[in-house]
């Protein structure tokens, strides 16, 4: 499954649309953010997502957890959103 980090300056229309290739390729992807910033444009991006692929029939559907990334050979707790196509 392939990991997209979303950053607290990310566009979320071109995370949208690398995460709407992502799901119409592989069914599957998960964003990672780290902060309140950071998973705003992630919703953001998964909101204008989903009216991507919407008119091809693809339904998004999002599971949201917890995970421990490493940032600069530190721990941190992020954010995941793995996001699947629900035809």
């Amino acid at each position: 499954m392939e990991h997209l980090k979303v950053a607290a300056q990310s566009n979320p229309k071109a995370v949208a649309g690398a995460l709407a290739a992502v799901v119409e390729k592989e069914k599957e992807v998960e964003l990672h953010a780290v902060g309140a910033a950071a998973v705003n444009q992630a919703v953001k991006a998964i909101a204008i997502a989903r009216g991507f692929v919407a008119p091809k029939g693809i339904n998004l559907v999002t599971v949201i957890a917890f995970a421990k990334i490493e940032i600069n050979s530190e721990e941190k707790t992020a954010i995941k959103f793995i996001i699947q196509s629900g035809k």
